[in-house]
């Protein structure tokens, strides 16, 4: 049976037999893995599709669009999604959100955060290595996630910045838990408040 286009449909032409619910039957199995399949979400993606051929595009009712990347196992590209809503991040005990709500969430293989965290007895953030506040489960780094931190610049610009840490299972947990924010001061002063705003990649 002949072939036509990129996709290598069949079509029944010249001497083939006249059988026409097989051909058609034909026709349709090589045309499915070409077409846009639906999905509610991505979790039904992964139930109906795991098995999938490579290229396979499927789409979710929220305008999520994915590709298959692999012909064996349930990987996927994404080309389109919505961005996830902000989710609270958990102050340790003895801290509070500040002026403005600490929050995080995941954009593709990154996780963003937002926010300000003070001491609830309104004293200052020791200087090494304290425990601040936890992400929710899903955003833990694998390893870990590193960014600059800061708080207020007045003066010299040096007591105001330090570095923020997210813990992940191959990082050194001696000094928190896995999912936990850690907060280094550069100066070593001490500062009033911290500003959360960042990211650190999940992998």
């Amino acid at each position: 049976m002949p072939t036509i286009g990129y996709a290598q449909l069949p079509v029944p032409a010249g001497g083939d037999a006249p059988v026409g619910p097989g051909a058609l039957a034909d026709l349709a199995g090589a045309i499915d893995p070409h077409l846009i399949q639906h999905v509610t979400n991505r979790a039904q993606r992964d139930s109906l599709y795991a098995g999938a051929a490579l290229h396979t595009a499927v789409s979710a009712e929220d305008g999520s669009l994915w590709l298959k990347t692999s012909a064996t196992a349930n990987t996927w590209a994404t080309i389109s999604e919505p961005l996830a809503a902000w989710r609270a991040v958990t102050p340790a005990a003895g801290y509070q959100g500040a002026e403005f709500a600490p929050q995080c969430r995941i954009v593709g293989k990154q996780v963003h955060l937002r926010g300000r965290l003070q001491r609830v007895d309104g004293g200052v953030f020791p200087v090494s290595g304290v425990k601040v506040a936890s992400v929710p489960e899903d955003c833990r780094p694998t390893v870990y996630g590193s960014w600059v931190g800061g708080s207020g610049l007045t003066g010299d610009p040096v007591v105001g910045a330090g570095r923020l840490e997210c813990l992940g299972p191959a990082s050194n947990t001696s000094t928190g838990g896995i999912g936990d924010i850690l907060w280094y001061s550069q100066d070593g002063t001490g500062v009033p408040w911290i500003d959360l705003s960042g990211y650190y990649w999940l992998d």
